[in-house]
This record gives C-alpha cells, sequence and structure tokens, in this order.
C-alpha cells in the first residue's frame, strides 16, 4: 500500500516556475524546501541582518509544517546554507531558539551565494510526526 503524498504551496511565484513545492508530506515524514527571508510581497526580511532572517526562515517553515500536520518539534534535520561564515553565532542562535529544545542532526555550510546577494542563510528541514 502507497502512501498519500501531500504537496504544500506556499503560493511564492517561483513554485509553478520551477515546479518545486514548500514542503512534501509522505506519511509521517516531512520535508521542507530550502526557505529564504522573502515574505509574501517578495521583498527581503531582515536585511542585512543574518539573525533576523534565520528567525523569519524559521517562521515560513514553521507554517509549512503546520500546513503538512506537523511543528518544529518534529523537526529531525536541518541544513544551513549560510554566505558568510562571520553569520554562523547569529544564524546558530536563530537555530537554537526554534529548534534547539529538540536537537535535530544539524547542518551549517557556507556557500558563495544565494539567488539575491542580500539573502544571507537559506534553510531546509527534515520532519518525522511520530506516533503518526
Amino acid at each position: 500500500m502507497s502512501e498519500q503524498r501531500i504537496n504544500i504551496s506556499s503560493g511564492a511565484k517561483w513554485e509553478p516556475v520551477v515546479g518545486y513545492s514548500r514542503a512534501v508530506r509522505i506519511g509521517a515524514h516531512v520535508w521542507v524546501a530550502g526557505t529564504t527571508a522573502v515574505d509574501e510581497q517578495s521583498e527581503i526580511v531582515g536585511e542585512g541582518d543574518a539573525y533576523e532572517q534565520a528567525k523569519y526562515v524559521f517562521h515560513k517553515i514553521g507554517r509549512a509544517l503546520k500546513q503538512a500536520g506537523a511543528s518544529l518539534d518534529d523537526v529531525v534535520r536541518t541544513r544551513m546554507f549560510i554566505t558568510h561564515l562571520a553569520h554562523q553565532d547569529a544564524i546558530g542562535r536563530a537555530h537554537f531558539e526554534a529548534v534547539g529544545h529538540v536537537r535535530p542532526a544539524a547542518t551549517m555550510v557556507q556557500i558563495s551565494g544565494l539567488v539575491d546577494s542580500r539573502l544571507l542563510v537559506e534553510i531546509e528541514v527534515d520532519a518525522y510526526i511520530a506516533g503518526d
């Protein structure tokens, strides 16, 4: 028996153009796509502030998880792509505030850039809904 696939959209203009979903749930597993600090009006939140960007990203991820029937409490893995190592402490603090209580497996790597040079971090998460 195959489990139902549920695609979650955030309404971002690029989702139908590029062909991706903000999140995908199959059974008890939820995967959230790389998420940046871009709001519903395509404006960057927290420009120049890595902590504010990361906080906003976790807020967006939390909304996607909720749509999928999960929460930040269900996160088992995070991947953080940062543009400057100087921001690692600020982004790490936002990570701790969002998911530090569940202590997911985590990766943080420096990359050469994101789709907009004003973006300082992109985060993706995997979640598992226990008992589901």
